[in-house]
């Protein structure tokens, strides 16, 4: 029988707090993140590496389990969540329709028009 590893307690919620305002998938994540680099001299010789950061740290961590999170990882996590939640907090005027504003949040994995 396999034992399931314990994390620290904080670490446990910043996991669910990540999980919870990342709500893109990891793939169409990976799909925005592919779309928003696109330009002419964004890419090298391999788009998968040159995913725009940080969501391509995101990304990374989104196909973790928790027991093999790094302090890189963690450190990731809790990137994404304050960014979002500043994001969040300065919610423009014109709101969900502002494309700056959203473009943002996608680029850190959380899409403003998904119902919860």
């Amino acid at each position: 029988m396999v034992r399931e590893q314990r994390l620290d307690p904080e670490v446990e919620g910043l996991w669910e707090d990540f999980h919870a305002q990342v709500n893109v998938p990891s793939e169409q994540l990976r799909q925005w993140l592919l779309t928003r680099g696109s330009g002419e001299e964004s890419f090298g010789a391999d788009p998968d590496l040159d995913l725009p950061q940080p969501g391509r740290a995101i990304l990374r961590v989104l196909t973790k389990r928790k027991v093999d999170l790094t302090p890189e990882d963690i450190e990731v996590m809790q990137d994404a969540v304050d960014r979002i939640q500043s994001l969040m907090d300065a919610k423009p005027p014109r709101g969900n329709s502002d494309d700056e504003w959203r473009h943002s949040l996608l680029d850190l994995g959380h899409d403003v028009l998904v119902e919860r």
